[in-house]
């Protein structure tokens, strides 16, 4: 007989003027392990927090906890996105405030965050010693949380939740920002853990699962819906192609041959070298994929080449044919970029309609600008019909489903067509569907004069136009070729 774990009954979650979660009942069974994927905006989210008690609903959710088990009675949820604080409790942090150390000193460093969770949960560190060089998070111990990219984020917060081994575990998007051996070492890790006794429900679109995951379920129209496998779950609509707007259709002028040349740079914070005698040069019109583990040094070369890293100046650095220092402004830099990236995302304005985010790509800022020109206001309004999001232009970027948030941070990337597109993990979170629509837009701007900076993890999820390949190891070059073909 079937023992009852989680009973949820008449379950309604409103956020006005929407209804969200409506009247909505399931039942997980003991030794039940879920796969919780769909539409994107079904209200996968909005569910896993409800369950974890993080915020009020009407209707009955109960957890039947083994009090007689070794593992914890609680549930553990694990967000997609991590909002940490600073040692006062502050979240006003900026964006280029990560690659200034001096600045960066107000958070805890990644063991001492590590150690403050231990005793607050009353747990041995040596437990998970073995699983933080698993993940390959054993180099960062010493760096200061602000210091953190998007994935590496993900595995602090994933080592703490199945650290703590609670009898529910609740991942929201576990694999967003992991390299492949980084995904492979948590599904190991949650195989062991279902193996004691705890529970999972996972709420993703990614097929590369932990073995332990038997049942799979969506909502459709705010019920859930039990399906027997995963590829029967509900997928975005395939979105209609429209035609590029035209002023996306100009080649942008570069009275220059290359877009970067880095010669031997290297960056140092205190005793921790990131990046080791880096060369890399960029010619017009190049299409780079740029990869690498967690923690290879990703963000910081193209922190460098953005002009957001103050060690930029005192290194051998050549940008839009001038070297850096002769005499050029940050913004003459950021006015040829346009640049998408997790951590951007993160510190972008929280009070930004759709339509102030896309304006503010002319502006190079995450927040206030001045008043656009008649012009821009049109090629604004442009993207916002070319990604189906004018009706949505006037709500807040933050309460849109992430796929519709990151076409509208890929429309303020390109809004003001600028020679050299900076894609750093576009696609986080996003289903395959929304990733090779995004992709297919990467790949029709690719035509039309653009140089492309790309970073995934995935091969089976990048741009076809991709033609060179950079990949980072431990802040060295392990290898630099081309690419003759990248399926989409």
């Amino acid at each position: 007989m079937k023992e009852p774990f989680v009973y949820i009954n008449q379950l309604t979650v409103q956020y006005p003027p929407q209804v969200v979660l409506n009247s909505l009942s399931w039942t997980i069974n003991k030794g039940e392990h879920y796969v919780l994927g769909g539409k994107s905006g079904s209200g996968k989210t909005i569910l896993a927090k409800a369950i974890a008690g993080l915020i009020p609903y009407q209707g009955t959710i109960s957890i039947s906890f083994d009090r007689t088990h070794s593992l914890p009675a609680k549930v553990i949820y694990i967000s997609n996105w991590y909002q940490f604080t600073n040692l006062e409790g502050d979240r006003n942090f900026y964006y280029q405030q990560r690659y200034n150390h001096h600045q960066g000193q107000d958070t805890l460093t990644v063991k001492a965050e590590l150690e403050h969770f231990a005793q607050e949960e009353g747990l041995a560190f040596s437990a998970i010693e073995n699983r933080i060089k698993e993940l390959g998070f054993a180099d960062v111990q010493q760096s200061q949380l602000i210091e953190l990219s998007s994935g590496e984020h993900k595995k602090l917060q994933l080592i703490k939740g199945l650290w703590a081994r609670p009898q529910l575990l609740i991942i929201d998007e576990p694999y967003t920002g992991l390299d492949k051996q980084s995904r492979g070492a948590l599904n190991d890790w949650l195989d062991e853990l279902a193996a004691e006794g705890l529970q999972l429900l996972l709420i993703t679109n990614d097929r590369n699962l932990p073995q332990a995951m038997n049942r799979f379920a969506h909502i459709v129209n705010g019920q859930i819906a039990i399906e027997s496998d995963i590829s029967l779950l509900t997928k975005d609509a395939i979105r209609e192609r429209k035609e590029l707007p035209s002023f996306l259709k100009i080649i942008p002028e570069t009275p220059y041959d290359t877009i970067a040349q880095l010669r031997n740079v290297s960056v140092r914070y205190g005793e921790k070298e990131v990046l080791k005698n880096v060369s890399w040069e960029i010619k017009v019109g190049e299409k780079w994929l740029l990869q690498g583990p967690n923690g290879s040094g990703k963000s910081t070369l193209l922190s460098l080449i953005n002009g957001d890293h103050p060690q930029a100046y005192g290194h051998d650095i050549s940008l839009f044919g001038h070297k850096r220092g002769s005499g050029e402004s940050i913004w003459d830099i950021k006015e040829k970029i346009g640049i998408i990236s997790p951590e951007m995302h993160w510190y972008f304005d929280q009070n930004a309609t759709v339509w102030h985010t896309i304006a503010s790509g002319f502006y190079d800022s995450i927040g206030w600008f001045i008043d656009v020109k008649f012009q821009e206001k049109k090629q604004i309004e442009e993207l916002l019909e070319f990604f189906d999001l004018t009706a949505h232009k006037n709500q807040l970027l933050r309460t849109l489903p992430l796929g519709k948030q990151r076409l509208a941070m890929l429309a303020r990337t390109i809004v003001k067509n600028p020679p050299l597109l900076v894609l750093d993990e576009p696609c986080q979170g996003l289903d395959s569907e929304q990733t090779r629509y995004f992709n297919a837009v990467v790949d029709e701007l690719a035509l039309h004069g653009k140089t492309l900076i790309y970073v995934g993890h995935y091969e089976s999820q990048l741009p076809s136009c991709i033609e060179h390949k950079i990949v980072l190891e431990k802040g060295k070059i392990k290898e630099v070729k081309e690419v003759t073909r990248v399926m989409s």
